[in-house]
């Protein structure tokens, strides 16, 4: 990985977590993993061969440039620990020689499905486990790039316009606007059949809206997943499966494959409509039955 240009360092780091990250970044478009390892020096992940191990990284005063870390943190040694020390131990240390942290994946955001554990309630994410002093030398706010997993592209992306622009604009939630300002919703295949009120009869068909019955969480997601497909080709919704909200600070929620509803109406209804306006528009929409929309579309 050596070069006579001087390439930005990047550090993995892998706390509590399933490695979906790690999977999603390989998963990458072949093409644009190849600039990014022509661009960026990966100097240690954890499932690569690199030319250093951890424990060497926390004794060297060298500079990392680019902390990604993935999963989710605890103080408590008992539940999780790497090289004999607490995944809160070993962040600190490195964080203290990075310039930008970013939070890749749900449980390093936030928490994650790991935060669900009732025997360790000491599990949190990036910005919950670390206070000022710790972030001393951070040159931006922490980056969470939230998903399970993220999209391989959302974190090239965000690696790229940093390495550029040397910031970029965040949410509320510390999100890049760029990435998280779109809806799973837009750019969804099945938005006719959401319009008129179709409903899918079951998962797994390329016919009727998840919304109504699936608990799909498109409509409320914060995500370009319809925008920049997975592996190029595809995502959940356009597989005939739910999106189950897995950018929110909320996931995983309970019963996510079902739709909870009262009286026959969503209790959560689309980001930014009044139910008001969503009974209105609802009820005009299915008093028309468009048959075209109630055929296979491959015969």
């Amino acid at each position: 990985m050596n070069s006579k240009i001087k390439k930005p360092k990047i550090v993995w780091l892998q706390a509590i977590t399933c490695n979906g990250n790690t999977h999603s970044l390989l998963s990458a478009n072949a093409n644009r993993l190849k600039l990014f390892l022509d661009s960026f020096d990966l100097v240690y992940h954890p499932s690569l061969t690199t030319d250093i191990l951890l424990d060497d990284l926390l004794e060297k005063e060298e500079e990392i440039d680019f902390l990604l870390v993935e999963g989710a943190i605890t103080s408590n040694k008992e539940f999780f620990q790497i090289s004999d020390q607490t995944t809160s131990e070993v962040l600190k240390k490195l964080v203290l020689k990075s310039k930008y942290l970013i939070a890749v994946g749900s449980c390093a955001s936030y928490g994650g499905v790991h935060k669900k554990f009732e025997q360790n309630s000491d599990i949190f994410g990036l910005e919950e486990a670390l206070d000022k002093k710790d972030i001393s030398s951070l040159v931006h706010p922490i980056v969470n790039l939230t998903g399970c997993p993220v999209h391989p592209e959302w974190i090239l992306q965000t690696l790229f316009s940093l390495k550029e622009y040397k910031q970029m604009p965040l949410d509320e939630k510390g999100r890049p606007k760029e990435i998280y300002s779109y809806l799973a919703h837009h750019g969804c295949t099945r938005n006719e059949y959401f319009e008129w009120k179709v409903e899918a009869k079951s998962f797994g068909l390329k016919e009727g809206c998840l919304f109504y019955g699936q608990g799909c969480r498109g409509p409320m997601t914060h995500s370009n997943c319809n925008k920049i497909l997975w592996n190029d080709v595809n995502t959940k919704t356009r597989a005939g499966m739910p999106c189950i909200g897995c950018t929110e600070f909320d996931f995983p929620r309970n019963n996510m494959l079902e739709t909870k509803k009262n009286i026959g109406i969503p209790d959560e209804v689309p980001l930014g409509v009044s139910k008001r306006a969503y009974l209105s528009l609802a009820g005009v929409a299915k008093t028309f039955k468009i048959d075209r929309l109630n055929e296979k579309i491959i015969k």
